[in-house]
């Protein structure tokens, strides 16, 4: 293995101006921010909006000071975590005073083992959700991932306590939450008070999750069951003074859980699809190693360890189109970093998709190889420099489960069909709650010819 060399030091800030910063937020603001991330490289940036001036940091080293060395420092509050406040409250992504506890009790239910003690029956429930999809007709790729990422995982978060009515539901409405908040991000500072587009279609789809989630919390806490699903360990749970978690914070756990084990993964494999449209020879390298390795057999534990070219491609995927694509930060304490102080009460924004662009750090950044994933000859690199599932004490509980589903998804999915895509690009991201494409991604599924 290689090791690559190290990128120069970052300098001191620069400073986007106003004039510069509005239309680039009008017409492309994330892909806006990488390129200014890129010209900067690894420079902080301060966001010049009026009174309101949040540091973009995009470095690696900064971004382990941020999110590990010095993370009480850099906490999940302020203007840009609101309206994610809105939609998932007290829970365990965020900063409130019972996340510790929830992590505690949820970390033993995402570990790699017990996950993967739970491969056989994902896989029978995607297997299912396969056999419904209808070849030879326009579908939207978003929507059927949702669908059966879903069902697979709503057995793992409420056992069988949920009617297929309300799994059908709670997906179309966590969607609907998750992009109808785009105003909210990118205008932060704009009271609660004040009216965007918007803010209807949320209220209305977060009503959904309620009516959803708290009839099964209150039938659990009358079952009191010991099983494995995760609805059950937090009734189980207490806090740290030995209380119950209320109903209120049982919700906005499990409305943070679902997130990240069903939202993020469906909304990232929806990218896949375009992505094999443009690459061919990726396609068709894939193609022929799922063929090779499951046969006439299904994809199951004994087969997913052997699909590593699919582990590179996912993997690849996530470094260009990271469903987690922000992690904003308030510095409570004033802080110097990489030369620059950051007086407490500033904003401070760290995103996936701008680091995972940086040409120091990747070479051709913008280009889709997923080469650079291979084991054998794979580059080593700052733990913060690829991050698709956060880093620090708030990592991503569902990177384990992630590794399970999408492979068990698409290996079946592939082995049955070839996407042809129908949509022309390209396809613009839309940074919601999750990074979704601002334009429908449709195709159609041609049978395999045996």
């Amino acid at each position: 293995m290689s090791v690559e060399t190290s990128a120069r030091p970052a300098r001191p800030q620069r400073n986007l101006p106003l004039r510069r910063l509005l239309p680039m937020v009008v017409r492309a603001p994330l892909e806006g921010l990488a390129e200014v991330a890129r010209e900067a490289r690894g420079e902080i940036v301060r966001l010049d909006v009026g009174p309101f001036r949040p540091y973009l940091l995009s470095h690696p080293d900064h971004l382990q000071q941020a999110l590990r060395g010095d993370w009480t420092s850099y906490l999940r509050k302020g203007m840009f975590w609101k309206p994610i406040e809105r939609l998932l409250g007290d829970s365990v992504i965020g900063e409130g005073p019972g996340w510790a506890d929830s992590r505690k009790v949820l970390q033993p239910l995402f570990t790699s083992r017990y996950v993967s003690s739970l491969t056989a029956d994902m896989a029978a429930t995607i297997d299912e959700g396969l056999d419904e999809l209808t070849p030879g007709v326009t579908i939207d790729a978003m929507e059927e991932m949702n669908r059966i990422v879903t069902r697979a995982v709503i057995s793992v978060l409420f056992g069988d306590r949920i009617s297929p009515r309300d799994a059908e539901v709670l997906g179309p409405a966590y969607a609907t939450a998750n992009t109808s908040f785009g105003f909210r991000i990118a205008l932060p500072f704009v009271p609660d008070r004040v009216p965007l587009p918007g803010d209807r279609k949320f209220m209305g789809a977060r009503q959904v999750i309620d009516d959803v989630i708290y009839p099964l919390i209150r039938q659990a806490r009358t079952e009191k069951s010991d099983g494995p699903d995760i609805i059950s360990a937090l009734v189980r749970a207490r806090d740290g003074e030995g209380r119950e978690l209320t109903d209120v914070k049982l919700r906005d756990d499990l409305a943070s859980i679902y997130g990240a084990a069903a939202e993020t993964t469906a909304v990232a494999l929806t990218w896949l699809w375009p992505i094999l449209h443009d690459h061919p020879e990726v396609a068709a390298k894939l193609y022929a190693e799922i063929d090779e390795v499951t046969g006439d057999g299904p994809v199951d534990a004994r087969t997913l360890p052997k699909l590593r070219y699919l582990t590179m491609v996912l993997r690849e995927m996530l470094r260009l189109y990271p469903s987690g694509w922000a992690m904003p930060r308030m510095v409570v304490r004033t802080r110097e970093i990489g030369g620059v102080t950051i007086r407490a009460g500033s904003q401070v924004l760290i995103s996936p998709y701008v680091t995972h662009r940086l040409d120091d750090f990747w070479p051709d950044p913008l280009a889709f190889r997923p080469e650079r994933f291979d084991p054998h000859t794979e580059q080593r690199r700052s733990r913060y420099v690829y991050l698709p599932f956060g880093a620090g004490p708030h990592q991503c509980l569902g990177q384990h489960l992630f590794y399970i589903e999408a492979p068990l998804l698409i290996a079946g999915l592939l082995k049955r069909f070839r996407p042809e895509l129908v949509t022309e690009g390209p396809f613009p991201v839309q940074p919601a709650g999750t990074l979704r494409s601002r334009k429908k991604i449709e195709m159609i599924l041609r049978p395999v010819k045996k």
